[in-house]
């Protein structure tokens, strides 16, 4: 959820935020303190299935649903691992985050058999 060109990213847990930015600064808070710097990490194999279905799609064009599924939830996995990352350090916040995916290919063919996601912010405490 964006609010006031930042983002609040809630967690399943209810009551339980964070708030993310990609800027190093938010627009109406103070940063009081640097925690440090925070990752989260996810390496998420592709199964066969996928795969042979993606292959298709590869052929015939259009989108690869398939991938789009399985790297949204790795990136959401590991921002979660990020965001505990920071709160067990003490943050409220985590400024100037930023996503890196790697696709490793699992032979000659290119097909992808693993997403690599990492994630990484500074968290901070703000007021």
């Amino acid at each position: 959820m964006c609010i006031n060109g930042f983002f609040i990213y809630v967690k399943k847990k209810v009551g339980e935020k964070m708030i993310i930015s990609t800027t190093p600064t938010l627009e109406g808070k103070t940063i009081k303190e640097y925690r440090g710097v925070v990752f989260g990490e996810v390496i998420s194999g592709i199964h066969f299935m996928k795969d042979f279905t993606a292959n298709f799609t590869d052929m015939l064009g259009g989108r690869a649903e398939e991938y789009e599924e399985e790297l949204v939830n790795a990136r959401a996995d590991a921002i979660n691992e990020m965001i505990e990352r920071a709160k067990k350090i003490g943050a409220n916040a985590l400024v100037g985050v930023k996503t890196d995916v790697e696709i490793a290919s699992g032979d000659e063919r290119r097909t992808i058999s693993m997403l690599m996601i990492t994630v990484s912010g500074t968290a901070v405490v703000v007021e």
